[in-house]
């Protein structure tokens, strides 16, 4: 249930448009969405490793629901991107649910590479502290031995791009009301 009007599409009806009531601020998350999806050179499994993470911590429902390498595409081109969404094969292999549903107990998974721990990680920590996070010298060690200065400047816009528009989605409500077609049926409401 939104927590504010929700503005429709003047094409579809049924479309809610959750940048009606502010279109100038919302064309800009959106420039920094397109921005972030098409210029990351984040691997697929670090990439929604991290953003899973966020999910789970903001609770949006759309984004838990959400698959970067099959429902980029729809996503990008009913927020009006500009260009087409980076899901080439150079990001490489493609998650698969198994790994989805590991993200939630991160620590306990034997699924993950270091890189991916680390993001999932930095994901939490960017989320839930990050006051204190500067401050951690050996996190910085083990991210730095990881991920070279672009790649950690990548993951941190993704991460914090992630989260504001997560939050921003799922606190007013629009998780439940956005009509964006993913390629499989996933309900993880109940995650």
């Amino acid at each position: 249930m939104s927590r504010v009007a929700e503005v429709r599409g003047p094409d579809d009806p049924n479309i809610a448009l959750w940048n009606g009531l502010q279109p100038r601020i919302a064309d800009a998350a959106v420039a920094l969405s397109e921005a972030v999806y098409q210029n990351t050179g984040l691997s697929f499994r670090v990439a929604e490793a991290a953003r899973m993470r966020i999910a789970h911590i903001s609770g949006c429902i759309l984004c838990r629901n959400f698959r970067l390498a099959s429902d980029l595409d729809n996503l990008m081109e009913r927020a009006g991107a500009h260009s087409a969404a980076n899901v080439g094969s150079s990001r490489g292999p493609v998650p698969d649910e198994t790994f989805y549903v590991a993200i939630e107990n991160w620590r306990e998974s034997d699924l993950f590479s270091d890189r991916e721990r680390l993001a999932i990680e930095y994901a939490e920590r960017i989320a839930e502290a990050p006051r204190d996070l500067p401050l951690d010298d050996k996190f910085w060690q083990r991210l730095q031995a990881a991920f070279d200065d672009a790649e950690i400047v990548d993951l941190t816009y993704s991460i914090t791009t992630w989260i504001a528009t997560g939050r921003f989605t799922h606190v007013l409500g629009f998780d439940g009301s956005c009509d964006v077609t993913l390629s499989a049926s996933r309900d993880v409401t109940a995650v």
